[in-house]
């Protein structure tokens, strides 16, 4: 029995999936958390939830590229009388273009983030997990299937997050906790702009809503299910690499990757990517 109040923590909530995802969990009837580094978003957020007659979200403002970003989560949770009973890594970020033009320090941050936290956010509060019978939601993507060149350390990235929540599903599966991987294909949010991908260029016949990808991500964490991949077209993706050889799968993605890359510099799109906002 603990003192502490059970709450599902999701990070990269400001926008885009992560704030769908607050949206579909807060409507489920749980105390959420929401963080993220922009505290106007966050608090914006929370008053629409509100609004719709839910409990208001704990607002947690942290820039989650930090490296003590996991502690300071931790701390305020502490100071709130509450405890993780189901932990959603939604934050990440992808940068686009060849990658000695994209910057080093960029691309460091970028595994920061998308593994490092993912991995400790995961492992931080695995008892308290267990003891609320609750999961881990962690949002990989349809790139964790294939290398990927142009955005190299992205696709590493996320074939990072799939193996590591696959085998940690099996893991925590006898403690009674849910663990699922996320794939999703492409989605028009904020994360386009970021990893410097014309929104125009983002989408076509794999494209997904944020929530129906929120909405499908929640059911399938709550069913049990090892991995989610919402949409048929991104499902029939997923099964090229078993089908077809690796050589070839890696000039299918670079070529897709130079074509985008001439049809954003033809629509006067910057090739260079953004930084983080």
């Amino acid at each position: 029995m603990s003192i502490y109040k059970p709450v599902t923590v999701i990070t990269g909530a400001s926008a885009g999936i992560g704030a769908e995802l607050a949206k579909v969990f807060a409507a489920s009837g749980d105390e959420v958390a929401i963080v993220a580094r922009r505290e106007v978003e966050l608090n914006a957020l929370a008053d629409r939830i509100a609004r719709a007659g839910h409990r208001r979200p704990h607002v947690i403002p942290i820039d989650l590229g930090r490296v003590d970003s996991p502690a300071r989560i931790a701390h305020e949770l502490l100071a709130r009388g509450l405890e993780p009973a189901v932990v959603v890594n939604n934050a990440g970020f992808g940068l686009l273009g060849d990658i000695n033009e994209l910057d080093r320090a960029e691309q460091l941050a970028m595994i920061d983030l998308n593994v490092r936290t993912l991995t400790d956010l995961s492992l931080r509060w695995i008892d308290s997990i267990t003891r609320n019978r609750g999961g881990i939601l962690n949002v990989a993507s349809v790139a964790a299937f294939f290398p990927g060149p142009r955005m190299t350390v992205y696709y590493a990235s996320k074939a990072y997050v799939l193996s590591f929540t696959e085998a940690l599903h099996s893991e925590l599966k006898p403690r009674g906790v849910r663990v699922t991987a996320l794939c999703p294909g492409p989605v028009n949010t904020e994360f386009q702009a970021r990893a410097g991908i014309s929104a125009g260029l983002s989408g076509g016949f794999l494209g997904c809503s944020a929530e129906r990808v929120a909405r499908e991500g929640y059911e399938g964490l709550l069913r049990g299910h090892r991995l989610v991949v919402p949409g048929f077209g991104n499902k029939l993706v997923t099964l090229l690499p078993r089908i077809l050889p690796r050589g070839f799968l890696v000039a299918m993605v670079h070529n897709s990757q130079r074509s985008r890359g001439a049809a954003q510099a033809a629509e006067g799109w910057p090739r260079r990517p953004v930084k983080r906002p």
